[in-house]
């Protein structure tokens, strides 16, 4: 088995994880995110096709032209699309109803379309809410190191059990920054919108991030009592022996959501590229960020 020398080059991969992370910290913090109409408010439509419904896409074809910030397109029941939007103006109510009866009798000219409801449509995620979700996080990350420090009490030479846990949330820290970071670059320069999927997004990428992790850090606790080299030498071992399991699991996910992307339907593209670009970027920080962290701790140790 080849064996790479990923420990021995830790100063070459934490600082690219160190450039990265404070270019996208920079793009977060000064252009910050574009929030979506979940977050903003804006208008909701509800229309009936008496005949053929068309097709999400093609209904996001057909309204291209009005250019509609935060457009979101859903099919209810059998014959309704309900649309959610930024715009509120009486205008562009009435251009959107044309449209769609455009596009209602491209194929059927007896195929009409029926308003069922037009109003305001209030953002899903308060102020309250918000706050909330920051002390979840905060609880869930307390609650992560705490069951480390825990898992790995009896590891606890040369470096402290509660170390691993902090060296899986610094990783974990990273991968969501600089995923947050992207989405503020394609925000400013791209016009992409967060929505309350991203939200999901994010916690899946935190909960894969931690487990990616884990994965390498269990094999160094099985490898420490039996190893005859220094920590640096188990630890790189240890990657070499997970290294690859790590890269063909991501990699089958992320061909899974590049499929996705390319084929899906837009409402759930900014979930998913969110996962693409956090898992790629955790599976980077689980090999090349959270095991050096423990070296580097060690190092500094003596």
């Amino acid at each position: 088995m080849t064996n790479f020398k990923i420990i021995q080059k830790r100063n070459i991969w934490l600082g690219i994880s160190g450039a990265l992370f404070a270019v996208f910290l920079v793009f977060l913090i000064v252009w910050g995110l574009k929030y979506g109409i979940d977050f903003t408010g804006g208008s909701l439509l509800e229309v009936k096709f008496t005949g053929t419904r068309p097709s999400v896409s093609q209904v996001e074809t057909g309204l291209a032209d009005l250019k509609l910030s935060s457009l979101i397109i859903q099919s209810v029941g059998e014959q309704d699309v309900m649309l959610k939007f930024q715009e509120t103006a009486e205008e562009t109510h009435q251009a959107i109803l044309g449209k769609l009866d455009e596009l209602a009798k491209k194929e059927n000219k007896n195929n009409l379309i029926e308003e069922q409801r037009f109003g305001s449509v209030g953002p899903s995620i308060g102020a309250e809410l918000k706050i909330k979700s920051l002390w979840a996080i905060f609880f869930a990350l307390i609650a992560m190191l705490s069951y480390i420090t825990y898992a790995f009490r009896k590891v606890s030479r040369p470096i402290a059990s509660w170390k691993y846990g902090s060296a899986a949330i610094i990783a974990m820290f990273h991968d969501v920054v600089i995923t947050m970071g992207v989405f503020a670059f394609l925000g400013h320069y791209y016009g992409i919108e967060i929505n309350t999927a991203f939200v999901a997004a994010i916690l899946t990428v935190l909960g894969y991030s931690v487990h990616d992790t884990i994965v390498v850090f269990d094999r160094l606790r099985e490898n420490l009592p039996k190893s005859n080299e220094d920590f640096a030498g188990t630890v790189n071992t240890s990657l070499n022996q997970t290294i690859i399991r790590s890269l063909n699991t991501s990699l089958t996910v992320l061909l899974v959501l590049a499929a996705i992307i390319i084929f899906g339907g837009a409402s759930i593209r900014t979930f998913v590229l969110a996962l693409a670009i956090g898992i790629g970027v955790g599976t980077y920080s689980s090999i090349f960020v959270a095991s050096p962290i423990l070296v580097v701790w060690d190092k500094l140790r003596k």
